[in-house]
């Protein structure tokens, strides 16, 4: 049959079907053939599935660009060669987390079987368990590396595979460059060693989860405050996802006594049945823990996504409503807090820091100059965060950070976000507020009136498929040919090029290098726009979707409780007329 399929995605499907896979698999594709499905193998076949900054992630199905027994085995067989040459004569072993989406217990297993076959030991979780605490089982246990299959706040139809380093952390340079490499090696389903050694999986639960609450316990700064608000009215949600197995018990063994479950969505369920996605980040995704809020008066709701490394919260505002917090002003209020504690406890000696990315709102950077504290900027991945606490280990301590989208970290236990710790810390500090009278959302505007009001917002475009790519790449190219010169009135004054590590000086003309090689820094397809009044736009397309995104953020001060709304009305319009000016559509 004739097809209109370009050769490099043509001879991925004839090695599909004469390789050695399985018949279903075969029979998928000649099904797509005979129905003359050319959009869909192009999709599934014009590349191989690669890492990203969040690790191995696609549509589930067949072909080398879809998540599926073979993408997952290559993966996996790459990984091993990895770890077995950078640890050579060492007893190596590694630790495994699932969600609960479609097929990942079984790519779990498949995972481990896979490294067993390698001669590598495995610690499987028995069942599911959030991405964090796979975090910390690496380095409690020792191992060498670990994987959670997950695709994080994706939709159903998505899975994935992220990998992790002996610190804890997800891969970095140059390790992830170096996986990559070996993966690429794998060219043929036979180099794949599927058949696993079962007396070489370990499976692990309690013994993990018990030591992991208790560290979770010490990041409480004001336990007194937990105690006198232990009654604090606290909905959750986890979103058909693993949250269910350790954000209840934390809450519980901190001293929350009123914790109120949404019951339809307890249950893990890949197919996510009460949503479109499960993404904190979007209201509709929390709507039942809104109305189940409403209906108990709450003071708190907060939801975590399916791998529990993301949390969405909401509090009442001024006028009595329920209002969702953004990542960037839930990631401030936590800073807020917990530099505020640090200094009232005398702890803050100089040599302590804070970590975020470069996406993430300046307020962050202003409340700890404030304060002395360091504040280091990473390219977008919290595994760039995990990299600046590793190398900063010794010499100066972490306080906290967190990422716009919803990611957050309290102490350096755990190396990734972690959206059990933040519910922990979310919780005491609404119970703190609470404790002087105030709201979480008074707590927001309190920080806010101290510091500026900073408002950010994200425009995220998608655009699937091989067209898609192309035009977010055409997207960016653009950018760079033709850089506004000034931005909602504003002159555009600096512009931050992270593909070539190159800063303008846009009044002077003149380009100095960035510092190359610093922690989180490295050549990576991010743009920013600095403009006179503080306005900032970062373009960047997304490492785990076929997105691109804008991040826009704009500042003014606030003079008072009362003239919130005003100022965040013409906050909202100034981002508006950003959007508009740079046709970001």
């Amino acid at each position: 049959m004739t097809t209109t399929l370009d050769t490099p995605t043509q001879q991925r499907v004839d090695q599909w079907l004469s390789g050695n896979y399985d018949a279903d698999t075969k029979a998928s594709i000649q099904q797509l053939i005979t129905d003359g499905n050319n959009a869909e193998l192009t999709d599934a076949f014009y590349r191989e599935l690669e890492f990203g900054t969040g690790g191995l992630r696609g549509v589930l199905g067949v072909g080398s660009n879809r998540m599926n027994r073979y993408t997952v085995g290559a993966a996996t067989q790459g990984l091993s060669n990895y770890i077995n040459a950078a640890f050579p004569d060492q007893d190596i072993s590694v630790a495994i987390a699932h969600d609960s989406r479609r097929m990942s217990p079984e790519f779990a297993r498949l995972v481990a079987d896979i490294f067993t076959a390698n001669g590598i030991k495995v610690y499987l979780f028995s069942s599911l368990r959030p991405t964090p605490e796979l975090s910390f089982a690496i380095r409690q246990l020792g191992c060498q590396s670990g994987i959670v299959v997950t695709a994080s706040h994706n939709p159903p139809e998505y899975n994935g595979y992220k990998v992790y380093w002996d610190d804890g952390g997800q891969v970095v340079s140059p390790h992830d460059k170096a996986i990559i490499a070996e993966v690429n090696k794998i060219t043929s389903v036979d180099m794949i060693k599927f058949d696993g050694i079962p007396e070489r999986i370990h499976l692990i639960d309690e013994e993990i989860d018990a030591p992991y609450v208790e560290r979770l316990k010490t990041n409480a700064v004001n336990p007194d405050v937990i105690r006198r608000q232990a009654n604090l009215n606290i909905v959750y949600t986890p979103i058909h996802g693993t949250g269910i197995t350790l954000v209840p018990r934390t809450l519980a063994a901190l001293g929350f006594t009123n914790v109120h479950i949404v019951e339809e969505q307890a249950t893990p369920d890949g197919n996510f049945p009460t949503v479109k996605s499960p993404n904190p980040e979007e209201r509709a995704a929390m709507q039942l823990a809104l109305d189940l809020a409403n209906k108990i008066n709450a003071d708190l709701i907060m939801a975590t996504d399916p791998d529990a490394d993301r949390v969405g919260a909401g509090a009442r505002n001024h006028h009595g409503e329920f209002e969702l917090l953004n990542g960037n002003q839930m990631a401030s209020l936590i800073i807020y807090y917990l530099l505020n504690a640090w200094k009232e406890a005398g702890k803050l000696t100089g040599k302590e820091f804070v970590a975020k990315t470069i996406v993430t709102t300046d307020l962050i950077d202003k409340m700890c100059e404030r304060y002395g504290v360091n504040c280091y900027n990473t390219l977008t991945g919290f595994k760039y965060i995990a990299e600046v606490i590793r190398e900063l280990e010794g010499k100066e301590q972490f306080i906290g950070g967190g990422e716009e989208s919803y990611g957050y970290l309290i102490g350096d236990f755990v190396r990734d976000k972690d959206a059990i710790a933040s519910c922990a810390m979310i919780a005491e500090l609404t119970a703190s507020a609470k404790d002087r009278g105030l709201s979480l959302f008074d707590l927001l505007m309190a920080m806010y009136q101290e510091n500026g009001f900073y408002y950010e917002a994200l425009v995220s475009l998608t655009k699937k498929g091989r067209e898609g790519a192309e035009a977010i790449q055409q997207m960016m190219a653009d950018f760079r040919a033709n850089p506004p010169k000034s931005i909602a009135g504003s002159p555009v004054v600096r512009v931050d090029d992270y593909k070539s590590l190159m800063r303008l000086d846009a009044q002077t003309g003149q380009s100095t290098a960035m510092k190359s090689g610093s922690m989180g820094i490295e050549s990576s397809n991010v743009l920013q726009f600095f403009t006179a009044d503080g306005t900032k736009v970062s373009a960047r397309p997304s490492g785990t979707e076929p997105k691109i995104k804008f991040y826009v953020s704009v500042v003014e001060p606030l003079e008072s409780k009362e003239a919130f709304d005003d100022t965040y009305a013409q906050l909202k319009a100034k981002v508006q007329r950003v959007v508009d000016e740079l046709d970001l559509k």
